[in-house]
């Protein structure tokens, strides 16, 4: 999709972080906007910032866990613009540990928003892509999806899956002739509010016996050091639609690690640490 302006991007998690930045990029390549997250404070202000760019938009709280929710996402949009062209499934939240200690609440929490919330907005809004004949579906997973790093395996799953989910929409939607595009943001490590996502955690998913890990530690500090800004991945986002190009790979550093994992898998050996290479 060469041509945004006067086009529509819906986007999950917008409240913050990557998709905060992503609408913001959207709405400066003069497209009107549909945003969606559980954090309404947070939605108000990219709403109002989204807005302050000379387009429209509109904010919804929308738990992407929830298929209906994210069905009705997708029609409001529909009702209020006519149309949506670049769907940002988006939305992600980090529970972290040893797969062991992974609570059945961490697995839920985390399968819902992170797998199932890319899922429900494939289900949502992609027929619809299909019957205007025209669109891009752009789904963040992590380059977490692309190797296996220790100490986040319930998030390794569910990004893993989602690179997954993309390929194969991709292959699906080629197989129908139909020119609806497909990206996967597959980021490292970017200044945002994933490491503190407990505090959207829904209550009846609360883990009690959560407390501060190594990992969550470790975590804050890698997110808070990483090179490129929210922003620098948008603009990123947004040339891959512009190209039409699958992976975005926004750290080339990282190619090192996923060439081993590949390497390690043709030679069918132990894996290799990532974060040790």
């Amino acid at each position: 999709m060469k041509m945004l302006e006067g086009k529509v991007a819906a986007v999950t998690g917008a409240a913050s972080g990557l998709g905060r930045a992503m609408a913001l990029a959207f709405a400066g390549e003069g497209m009107h906007a549909a945003l969606a997250d559980v954090d309404e404070p947070g939605l108000k202000s990219t709403l109002n910032e989204v807005q302050s760019r000379g387009v429209r938009a509109f904010a919804m709280r929308v738990d992407v866990s929830r298929y209906q929710e994210v069905e009705s996402f997708c029609s409001k949009a529909i009702a209020q613009f006519g149309a949506t062209h670049v769907v940002c499934n988006n939305a992600g939240v980090s529970p972290l540990g040893a797969v062991w200690e992974n609570t059945l609440a961490d697995w839920q929490w985390i399968l819902g928003v992170n797998l199932w919330g890319v899922i429900h907005g494939v289900r949502a809004f992609v027929p619809r892509l299909l019957a205007q004949g025209e669109g891009h579906v752009v789904n963040t997973a992590s380059v977490a999806g692309l190797i296996s790093p220790p100490g986040m395996g319930a998030y390794n799953v569910t990004k893993h899956a989602v690179v997954a989910l993309s390929e194969s929409l991709y292959h699906d939607l080629r197989l129908r002739g139909s020119p609806v595009g497909v990206s996967v943001l597959c980021p490292a490590y970017v200044p945002t509010g994933i490491a503190d996502s407990e505090r959207n955690r829904p209550r009846e998913l609360l883990n009690p016996a959560k407390s501060s890990s190594k990992e969550e530690t470790m975590l804050k500090k890698a997110v808070a050091s990483g090179k490129l800004s929210a922003d620098d991945v948008a603009r990123a986002v947004v040339a891959a639609v512009k190209e039409e190009r699958f992976y975005v790979l926004t750290h080339p550093r990282i190619k090192g690690a996923i060439r081993a994992r590949m390497e390690d898998i043709l030679d069918e050996r132990a894996p290799r640490n990532p974060l040790a290479l």
